[in-house]
């Protein structure tokens, strides 16, 4: 089985365990991961932009 190469907003909120709305307010606030919008106005997030963006909010213990 292929890996996706990009989720949809609701998806990557599975990953995270967080509602759609916490998603929009990062959006909207500038913190959330680089996305991709559709002509239709869908919203896409690529694999490699999510682990991307979980590495820079890395912190050693």
């Amino acid at each position: 089985m292929a890996t996706r190469r990009f989720l949809t907003v609701r998806e990557f909120c599975h990953e995270l365990g967080i509602a759609p709305s916490t998603f929009y307010d990062w959006r909207a606030k500038g913190r959330a991961p680089k996305y991709i919008k559709l002509p239709n106005g869908e919203i896409r997030i690529r694999h490699t932009e999510l682990e991307r963006w979980l590495d820079e909010r890395e912190v050693a213990a």
